[in-house]
């Protein structure tokens, strides 16, 4: 664990590295609803075991250090609601200008920690959300977004995430889930056409019979087939653009 420091305070963040001593690419962890927790750091080790430094922050610092709500029974679909629910103010904090103030802090961290190279950001359910928006915001620093059981990227509102698609230099990789109602097959339409017109690179697929947050193995939303299809498109992506 290390603490960041933003223009608005600091954020506890989960950093992980390869122990080989030698300098390797960045990238970004962004955390879904439930925040920073042992499942993420799981997942961090993973990646940085395949050759990265990988930070998590803690996007819900201005509330407190992580957990920022009791996470007891997110294993149990009557207990995950409720927690939601009791995050969904924090997550409606996360203001555009937020997030795009805190990704300067956490980029140069990674800068620092990393080989000082064009990083990747990686984002789970909300996390996509704010991936895009650090990746349309920084496009000269973020070379590879990868969004996984991602909703909202494409609404009726003006800052709608696919709205900036232009502003991407990034290759892109959306692994949809099936069942998800904030990523409807009209919504997932908008985001890759919004892509296509914008000349990016990009690949959407939709994983069949999947949750949403079917990456993560502590919620009931876990499928395993799910989640190792995501690692290996991960690692397939991060191959192409950042790895040495």
């Amino acid at each position: 664990m290390i603490d960041v420091k933003t223009a608005e305070g600091v954020a506890d963040s989960y950093l992980a590295r390869p122990d080989d001593g030698r300098p390797h690419p960045g990238v970004l962890f962004l955390v879904d609803a439930f925040g920073l927790r042992p499942q993420i750091e799981a997942m961090v080790d993973r990646i940085a075991a395949a050759g990265y430094v990988v930070l998590a922050p803690n996007v819900f610092y201005r509330v407190g250090r992580a957990p920022v709500v009791p996470l007891d029974g997110l294993d149990a679909p009557e207990r995950r609601g409720e927690i939601f629910g009791r995050l969904m103010p924090l997550i409606r904090e996360l203001t555009t200008e937020r997030i795009v103030a805190d990704a300067a802090a956490y980029l140069g961290k990674l800068q620092d920690e990393a080989d000082g190279g064009d990083v990747a950001v990686t984002g789970y359910c909300m996390g996509g959300r704010l991936g895009w928006r650090i990746a349309a915001a920084y496009p000269d620093r973020v070379a590879a977004l990868g969004c996984f059981h991602t909703g909202g990227l494409a609404t009726d509102d003006d800052e709608s995430p696919h709205l900036s698609a232009a502003d991407l230099e990034a290759e892109l990789y959306l692994g949809f889930a099936d069942h998800d109602r904030s990523a409807t097959p009209k919504q997932i339409a908008a985001v890759e056409d919004a892509l296509r017109a914008a000349g990016k690179e990009f690949r959407s697929e939709v994983y069949a019979d999947a949750e949403h947050g079917y990456t993560m193995a502590d919620t009931p939303a876990y499928d395993e087939a799910a989640a190792e299809r995501a690692y290996t498109e991960l690692s397939a992506l991060l191959s192409r653009t950042v790895a040495a």
